[in-house]
């Protein structure tokens, strides 16, 4: 059975980036959800996974109920384990292959920036790492990822969501600003240990 994790801190802790209300309705309500129905949705389809994986790896074999809410389930873990009220910087070997890929951290994040605002409706933006060691920066649409067999982009360093939910309370529509902000919550720390993995993809 899967579930809800905890986050690092308070949801009072992240403004005045996102506000307190989108957090707790974010993580309660949205992501509680999402692990609620992933886990009736295995039950229906008489599906026993201890490893969300498992379920990525023949996700265009499954139903969309799982499809939907396993996606929603660990994007938004991943989302969770990065995001915290420390800034940090990228390890020297994290920082070394941006610069290398996009020609430096600012340039990433105006790359970033550029996808996650082409992003049409609801979906994702990632940073991964594919299966030649390289980095990219892909959307995926909904509650997809990069993981799913069908999509199979590479694995998931960082991502963020741009579903109206995750911003729409401060920022309006006016996602620009929420990813102009989203950049002084990024725990690179956490980025840098997914990156260093290179990955085994045996956990989140």
């Amino acid at each position: 059975m899967f579930v809800l994790p905890e986050l690092k801190n308070p949801y009072t802790s992240y403004e005045p980036y996102i506000d307190a209300q989108t957090m707790e309705i974010h993580h309660q309500q949205h992501h509680a959800g999402y692990v609620k129905k992933l886990n009736q949705a295995c039950v229906d389809a008489d599906i026993n996974c201890e490893r969300i994986e498992e379920l990525f790896e023949k996700m265009s074999e499954l139903p969309v109920s799982i499809r939907n809410n396993a996606g929603g389930h660990y994007n938004h873990t991943v989302f969770w384990s990065w995001l915290n009220d420390t800034m940090t910087t990228p390890s020297s070997e994290l920082h070394q292959i941006l610069e290398t890929t996009f020609g430096g951290l600012e340039d990433f994040k105006a790359e970033f920036m550029k996808a996650a605002l082409g992003v049409f409706g609801s979906g994702w933006t990632w940073l991964v790492l594919t299966d030649e060691n390289t980095l990219e920066i892909v959307t995926t649409k909904n509650q997809d990822n990069p993981l799913m067999d069908d999509i199979h982009a590479g694995y998931p360093l960082f991502g963020v969501d741009v579903w109206e939910h995750a911003y729409y309370l401060r920022y309006q529509n006016r996602r620009v600003d929420y990813l102009k902000a989203i950049w002084s919550l990024v725990d690179w720390n956490i980025v840098s240990e997914r990156f260093a993995r290179k990955p085994e993809m045996n956990d989140l």
